[in-house]
């Protein structure tokens, strides 16, 4: 599922609201009636898909009248030039529902393509990547699925899902044992303990604690191939800071678990995708 239905239609009604106003002016003017018309919505890159059915959603919620046929799906790796969604109906509702129907695909697929070209750099390695919580204010559900229709794992979908003692935890809490110690007495049974390490004293402080993850924050190479040989094995490891796709190979190499990348969400570039808009005779 890409979202909750509720939170779905939240989302497509703000931006609708947003981007039409009080009313699509133009359409308005030029075409009093309504003109039968045809859209075809395009790859015009290589893309991972993402966000089908947001696009869909949103010219439901223009005109439930319009049919919408998906002509690939999410999470398919598409070629420039491919055709992915056909719409049909009245084409004031096209044009109405053109702009935000294509940002939340061109977002969406994003986000997927950059997740892809990450989890492909890893391949062979037993990292897993992972996103974060540095997601649009709003639109996380989206942005979360986006990443797992790229083939990535999603980290904590919010501050209740898990457990990770970060510096201002540490800075509020005292000591790192009291942190734990008071986390894992009144947690739910079987949920981790992550605790987030800077360097390798970090990294020994939280084995004493018998932490279930350690994420290595900003290491170096030299740092994490030390910090995963002193752990061991006796805790999961997490990677995560500054990664980028001209180093996430290296840094998997040296045997981490899980490597969390903000960029995921929050620098991916949009997919290039285009809506060609054309009439069609009325057999009335």
């Amino acid at each position: 599922m890409i979202a909750r239905p509720a939170i779905l239609r939240a989302i497509v009604e703000r931006a609708l609201k947003e981007d039409l106003g009080s009313g699509d002016l133009t359409t308005r003017l030029l075409f009093p009636r309504a003109i039968k018309a045809k859209a075809l919505i395009r790859a015009k890159q290589d893309a991972v898909l993402a966000g089908l059915s947001v696009a869909e959603a949103v010219f439901k919620k223009v005109d439930p009248k319009l049919k919408f046929q998906s002509l690939a799906q999410d999470g398919d790796r598409v070629r420039s030039g491919t055709e992915i969604a056909c719409i049909m109906g009245d084409g004031r509702s096209l044009l109405k529902g053109e702009r935000v129907a294509l940002n939340f695909l061109q977002r969406l697929s994003g986000i997927a393509t950059l997740t892809a070209q990450f989890v492909e750099t890893v391949k062979g390695t037993k990292a897993t990547i992972l996103d974060t919580r540095k997601t649009t204010p709003g639109l996380r559900e989206l942005e979360k699925y986006a990443v797992r229709m790229g083939g990535g794992r999603n980290h904590r979908m919010n501050l209740s899902d898990g457990i990770l003692i970060k510096d201002n935890h540490l800075a509020l809490a005292g000591s790192l044992r009291r942190a734990v110690q008071e986390t894992r007495r009144k947690a739910p049974r079987g949920l981790k303990v992550e605790v987030e390490a800077t360097n390798l004293k970090e990294v020994e402080d939280a084995l004493l604690v018998k932490a279930d993850i350690i994420l290595l924050d900003n290491m170096t190479i030299p740092q994490l191939k030390e910090a995963v040989s002193l752990i061991d094995g006796r805790a999961l490891t997490e990677v995560s800071g500054g990664v980028q796709l001209n180093t996430v190979r290296e840094i998997a190499a040296t045997g981490v678990d899980f490597i969390s990348i903000g960029a995921l969400t929050h620098s991916a570039p949009a997919v290039d995708l285009s809506m060609d808009i054309t009439p069609l005779k009325d057999d009335r």
